[in-house]
């Protein structure tokens, strides 16, 4: 073998080494009992036709590469959001395994997470016991100021009932009586990870306010509140500090992960770092108004918002782009009284100033794109209005009533007027869609590069090359770091996109004397 101790190659070369090469070429013939590489072709190129197209959007017990996680990923995250919160799932090992894994390989960071270990007998006869001594290993062993807990398949499908798991494990004497333990119901399958994100969320913010609000008064302390929703991108709780400190506005975000999953290496390990406090969750119900920045995902946050902190949740979108930020920081002037920033008007002219000198490039350019509701809404939103044409639009976890707004907003410019939204679908619809209403580019989450290799396998002259803006991003690194949200994420999708078509360019004219007229460093 090739692979010896004065010669350490890492998998990628190793594996085109010759004695590889045919031990996978034996492997083929011996065990896997293919199909002929010409009925492999003719199959292939089937899948990229019409009529399988057609076929493909006939199924109805079948989901492939769903472009969704389940409700426990979401709650996970929300309770890594608050100060010293440990997050405990009620259920198996092996989810919370696949929870913790997810997010390490997305944001590169260690992330605490626990399981009470629920296996066949608590599958019998009730998970109560697994709860009695998780709660009290997980407090001695981890010390939070707080547990967040949330369920998956099998405590969801026995009926296990967490608030009375939690109030008898405090009656017994595992966890003190006045331990912060909120809680949330998160089945796996039914929503998805923003759903999760969604009920864990209320949960908490439930259980810090919902017997405490006899001395809270709308407007009494001056705030407003921001609400994230599911979000991954730890620039965008930096922008959103930056933003309401430049306009001198006091404010809570209420849930923040971006210290916690983004920690310095500097030979010290913090399990805890950041977050909302307890004291901020319990005042929330005194500022002016709560702002949800993913309003489509936070349906049971908004009525609790308005209906038990008689707050009015005021409609505003995503502020993703140009016009999204604008509504948004004219909404936030509106409520507290607080000019917009002379550094804020700067830098969105500076964002207005990167979209005409890029506009030449992204005008025309088609762009299918899919992830979650608000993230979908607000970057087709920025498409159009750079001059992009988005061509197919899939979330598949969004309701009807998003998919008319969708509609309605595509309607509005001639850019969007030939778009097709669609819902509950997957990326095996996708690649369909590719094929046969070919974008210049898909947008969307690591899992796309599947969807590229395919397009690349019919011909170099079919590829749609993948542009990662989502989540999770597991294939390339820091990422994670960025921002999509206000000017300062509009600047950045912007030089993405932008480059992205140059970089598409120069793949397209590097051929010397063959395909480079026409383009060289000066245009």
């Amino acid at each position: 073998m090739s692979q010896h101790v004065d010669n350490i190659k890492p998998c990628y070369p190793l594996f085109r080494d010759d004695d590889y090469r045919k031990s996978l070429e034996n492997k083929r013939v011996t065990v896997e009992e293919s199909h002929s590489d010409q009925k492999i072709k003719e199959t292939f190129e089937w899948t990229t036709s019409s009529e399988y197209q057609e076929l493909n959007f006939q199924r109805t017990a079948l989901t492939i590469n769903p472009a969704k996680a389940c409700q426990p990923l979401g709650s996970v995250l929300c309770a890594l959001g608050f100060e010293k919160t440990l997050p405990y799932v009620h259920g198996s090992q092996g989810c919370v395994a696949y929870f913790r894994s997810y997010f390490n390989r997305h944001f590169k960071e260690p992330v605490a997470c626990v399981s009470d270990s629920m296996t066949e007998d608590a599958a019998v006869f009730g998970g109560q016991k697994n709860m009695y001594d998780g709660l009290k290993n997980a407090k001695a062993l981890y010390k939070p100021k707080m547990i967040a807990v949330s369920t998956t398949c099998m405590a969801e499908v026995i009926g296990d009932d967490l608030n009375a798991f939690i109030g008898n494990a405090k009656k017994e004497g595992h966890i003190e009586e006045d331990f912060p333990v909120p809680f949330a119901h998160t089945p796996s399958f039914v929503g998805s990870h923003t759903t999760g994100w969604d009920n864990m969320f209320e949960g908490t913010l439930r259980y810090f306010t919902i017997n405490k609000m006899e001395d809270k008064e709308v407007g009494k302390n001056g705030k407003i509140n921001l609400v994230p929703g599911f979000e991954t991108y730890l620039g965008n709780y930096r922008v959103m500090h930056r933003m309401m400190k430049e306009m001198g506005v006091d404010y809570s975000i209420l849930n923040d992960p971006s210290e916690v999953l983004d920690t310095p290496a500097d030979g010290k390990y913090r399990m805890y770092s950041g977050g909302t406090t307890i004291e901020e969750l319990e005042d929330a119900p005194n500022a002016i108004d709560t702002l949800l920045l993913q309003p489509w995902q936070l349906i049971k946050t908004r009525k609790y918002v308005k209906g038990t902190m008689k707050q009015p949740a005021s409609n505003i979108a995503i502020p993703m782009g140009l016009e999204g930020t604008d509504e948004f920081l004219m909404k936030v002037s509106e409520l507290t009284g607080k000019p917009i920033s002379g550094s804020l008007e700067k830098e969105r002219g500076r964002l207005l100033d990167m979209m005409t000198d890029s506009h030449a490039w992204l005008h025309g350019k088609r762009f299918a794109l899919y992830g979650d509701a608000d993230y979908v809404m607000g970057m087709t939103k920025f498409l159009l209005e750079l001059g992009a044409e988005p061509t197919d639009v899939l979330c598949n976890h969004a309701n009807k009533r998003w998919k008319k707004a969708m509609e309605a907003m595509l309607g509005e410019s001639d850019y969007g007027k030939n778009t097709i939204v669609h819902t509950s679908k997957d990326l095996w619809h996708m690649r369909s869609l590719v094929f046969t209403n070919k974008p210049d580019f898909l947008i969307g989450n690591s899992y796309g590069k599947f969807i590229q290799r395919d397009t690349l396998a019919k011909g170099k002259e079919f590829e749609v090359p993948l542009i990662r803006i989502g989540f999770p991003i597991f294939d390339r690194h820091h990422l994670h770091r960025m921002t999509t949200l206000g000017y300062e994420g509009a600047m950045y999708i912007l030089t993405t996109l932008v480059n992205s078509v140059l970089e598409r360019l120069d793949d397209e004219t590097r051929e010397m004397g063959v395909t480079d007229y026409s383009y060289d460093l000066i245009r």
